[in-house]
């Protein structure tokens, strides 16, 4: 996911730099490392990590990246169902 696909699914006062925010407080257990930027790129360059952590984090789960950092996000992008999507979903599953 990105910042901003969060940052829409929160509603209005969050935009991707507050998400980023956010993550960047959040408990260790948080998988902070499978959020990119809208370049699909990472943003963790500029913190006390190694900087290459979250790419290496990511790479390590199967997703490519290419000579310039950036993974195709047409390829990798998770994008989050639906209420109405998981309803229907679900409807196909009950016994008629």
């Amino acid at each position: 996911m990105t910042y901003g696909q969060i940052a829409e699914l929160l509603g209005d006062g969050y935009t991707p730099r507050t998400v980023g925010f956010c993550m960047h407080s959040s408990p260790e257990d948080t998988p902070w490392y499978r959020v990119l930027n809208a370049q699909g790129k990472t943003s963790t360059g500029r913190i006390v990590l190694p900087h290459d952590k979250q790419q290496r984090m990511l790479e390590q789960e199967g997703v490519v990246f290419d000579k310039s950092g950036r993974c195709d996000l047409q390829q990798f992008l998770f994008i989050p169902k639906t209420k109405s999507q998981k309803q229907r979903d679900a409807s196909l599953y009950k016994r008629k």
